[in-house]
């Protein structure tokens, strides 16, 4: 029985969002390391991951000239953004942090309009609104300092709008496995020397979880979505990677006994709606 390759984009989306949950897990059940070190060994096993590949494709990691400040970008929002992403995890909860993630599509589709100049129609825009007005309900503006970590996953979007919208830039210019490499690169060598300032000596636990939970963990999450985006066209599968925030609702209450407040519940309920009315509507436009 031949498999289609929605239904192979689909498995891998859905690999990518159980990698991610477990990433996110890990992430909260080390509070004593700090966010450097963990950045640090969630980029090494991705630094070392691609770097075999182009060693074992004997693919150059030669980028043309025009291209260097772009792949740069790229993996400067993309560190960055990690960083608020991981802040955002360990002082919220996971579903929170992964609703507020999640709204990077939106800042792909504002950053495209504006540098690619790629064409807006009226209900994407009307998308775009209701995505932003979720942001108020799972945010929930204040002056306290207790909205620092909300703030910090929303930039982490923003961010991953800026690098994502670079990706589509660089696509048929710069290979995948080349921009993981350089992005991965990049976070190593920035976060070496933060995290041996303030190094934590890890127990075996903690090891663990560090190399298995946030390394190999990511490491499945980012490969199974660059997976599904290669089977099946974005506008068929990327509704699927929005699943996270149901299975990161369930591990905060099951791991954490936690549960997201009403008005994030209600944010997370208009984020996944106004995904799946835009994912009708791009798939309605391409036919």
């Amino acid at each position: 029985m031949m498999i289609s390759n929605k239904t192979k984009g689909v498995f891998w989306m859905l690999i990518s969002v159980l990698g991610f949950t477990f990433m996110g897990i890990a992430v909260k059940y080390l509070p004593r390391i700090p966010t450097y070190e963990k950045v640090f060994f969630r980029n090494s096993v991705s630094f070392i991951t691609s770097a075999y590949i182009l060693y074992k494709t004997r693919e150059s990691i030669k980028v043309a000239k025009e291209n260097i400040p772009f792949v740069f970008g790229r993996s400067f929002f993309g560190f960055v953004g990690m960083m608020a992403n991981f802040y955002a995890l360990e002082n919220l909860t996971m579903a929170e942090a992964n609703m507020l993630n999640k709204l990077s599509p939106v800042f792909v589709t504002i950053c495209a309009c504006i540098f690619l100049k790629e064409k807006v129609d009226k209900k994407q825009v009307m998308g775009i609104i209701l995505m932003l007005v979720a942001v108020v309900f799972v945010i929930k503006p204040s002056f306290s300092p207790e909205v620092i970590p909300s703030l910090a996953g929303l930039f982490s979007a923003v961010l991953a709008g800026f690098s994502y919208t670079i990706i589509r830039y660089l696509y048929g210019k710069v290979k995948a496995e080349i921009n993981v490499f350089y992005f991965s690169l990049l976070s190593v060598v920035c976060t070496f020397p933060l995290m041996m300032m303030n190094f934590v000596k890890p127990n075996l636990f903690e090891i663990f979880m560090l190399i298995v939970g946030i390394g190999v963990s990511a490491a499945m999450g980012q490969f199974g979505l660059t997976y599904a985006y290669t089977f099946a066209p974005a506008s068929e599968v990327s509704i699927y990677n929005y699943v996270i925030i149901i299975t990161s609702m369930l591990m905060d209450y099951i791991l954490f006994s936690t549960i997201p407040d009403l008005f994030s519940f209600i944010g997370g309920f208009i984020i996944m709606s106004t995904a799946i009315y835009l994912y009708l509507h791009n798939k309605k436009k391409e036919e």
